[in-house]
């Protein structure tokens, strides 16, 4: 707690990750998942801190990088109504290009997953990007209105921009320590499914759902055995036969991995040689069945000589390839084992909490319905603007009328319901 209240809360992250890594490493599993909490516990803390700017009703991103030789550990942090309410982190190859040219990527690729209106109105960086211009020119087109690229030179957003390079470089120390450990995992994962390489790509799938409702799919990709999550990918399931009551869980999964594989079929737009992000080892979650599901569409694309999948049974921890009747004779404890286990299991988080925020979302909606003339269109902007209901009920009718669409009277009606009171 004193360090925390010290403002040394990257040395408490430092300290914490070590002491959950030494634990997983001494098999104290246990320990391991209470230093997990501690430090999910602390990240939560400080989500939603204040940060201190000239001008609390911007929205802004803060994006700065720290390398090493190999690797750049790129940090996001999302800001708004003067609230740190997100943080995002990506990895890429320290010799990709310069630091502007990585931020620039990293960016490029960050806004094409997000909705326009969860573009903010300010972006901090911590160096001027090769095409600074274009990429205003396309976010402001975007969004509908000036987006401002800024590398700031002092006071309180060049302050910010340097927290955000502080964690990156706590980040980066920590994944470090975790990539030395992987690179073992990986030499054995490779001798297990006797691969023909160290398999640099991973990616695992699971399904998620409540008795078919809000069926939803995720894809979790780990470079050199090291969570990617700018590669990471929701999926709404899309089977018209998969409804409330009515779950199908092989044909969701082959229906993702058609979607997802579907280009490099012959004829395609793309080739699986040429690709960069095309995967070394794909892990399905399940059993013989998902995998026979899998094995299908594959056959289908004409694509299972290109693709290596395995699954990983939840009940045994038992892995199957496919032909292969038995499971393939393995430890639990094997470095190459417990680096898939941990695929599936983020794989399995990705999914979880994808499909309790579709459900939250629908719940949210139906509160935010008793505003009049609050669409279903502006209720989906300010939820993506604010990221929760809890950060839309402390907001300004200053601050809600930056969202597209919300003009000074419904932000003030906005602003009055969620303070009955003061009515």
């Amino acid at each position: 707690v004193a360090m925390v209240f010290q403002g040394r809360t990257g040395e408490l992250v430092d300290m914490l990750t070590q002491q959950m890594e030494k634990a997983a490493e001494e098999l104290n599993f246990e320990q391991a998942a209470c230093f997990r909490d501690r430090l999910q516990a602390l990240r939560q803390l400080h989500a939603g801190q204040k940060v201190s700017l000239p001008d609390d009703t911007v929205s802004r991103d803060a994006i700065a990088l720290a390398p090493d030789e190999e690797h750049a550990c790129i940090q996001l942090f999302q800001i708004r109504a003067g609230r740190l309410v997100g943080r995002l982190g990506f990895f890429a190859s320290a010799k990709a290009g310069t630091s502007g040219a990585i931020l620039q990527r990293v960016l490029e690729e960050h806004y094409t997953q997000v909705e326009d209106v969860e573009i903010p109105s300010e972006i901090l960086v911590q160096y001027p990007l090769p095409q600074g211009e274009m990429l205003e020119e396309w976010l402001s087109d975007r969004k509908g209105k000036k987006v401002n690229l800024i590398v700031p030179q002092r006071q309180q957003k060049a302050e910010l921009v340097e927290m955000v390079e502080r964690n990156a470089g706590y980040e980066l120390a920590s994944t470090q320590r975790v990539a030395d450990r992987n690179s073992e995992a990986l030499q054995d994962l490779a001798e297990i499914l006797d691969l023909p390489n160290l398999p640099k790509r991973l990616e695992g799938y699971d399904i998620s759902h409540i008795q078919g409702s809000n069926a939803v799919a995720s894809r979790v990709v780990f470079i050199d055995g090291v969570p990617a999550k700018q590669h990471y990918r929701h999926y709404k399931i899309k089977n018209p036969q998969i409804t409330i009551g009515h779950s199908d869980d092989f044909a969701s999964m082959a229906e993702i991995i058609g979607r997802r594989f579907r280009q490099y079929a012959p004829g395609g737009n793309l080739s699986p040689e040429q690709d960069r992000d095309f995967p070394d080892l794909v892990m399905i979650d399940g059993g013989k069945g998902q995998l026979s599901a899998v094995v299908n569409v594959l056959q289908e694309l004409n694509l299972l000589q290109e693709v290596r999948v395995v699954s990983l049974a939840k009940q045994k921890e038992e892995l199957f390839l496919p032909g292969e009747l038995l499971p393939l004779p393995t430890d639990q404890e094997q470095p190459g084992v417990q680096l898939l286990r941990r695929l599936r299991d983020e794989a399995h988080r990705f999914a979880v909490s994808f499909h309790r925020q579709q459900r939250s979302t629908q719940l949210r909606r139906s509160r935010l319905d008793e505003i009049p003339g609050l669409g279903f269109e502006r209720q989906k902007q300010l939820l993506a603007h604010f990221r929760s209901l809890d950060y839309l009920r402390l907001a300004t009718p200053e601050q809600l009328e930056e969202v597209p669409g919300i003009g000074p009277l419904l932000a003030q009606q906005i602003y009055d319901y969620f303070r009955p009171d003061n009515s």
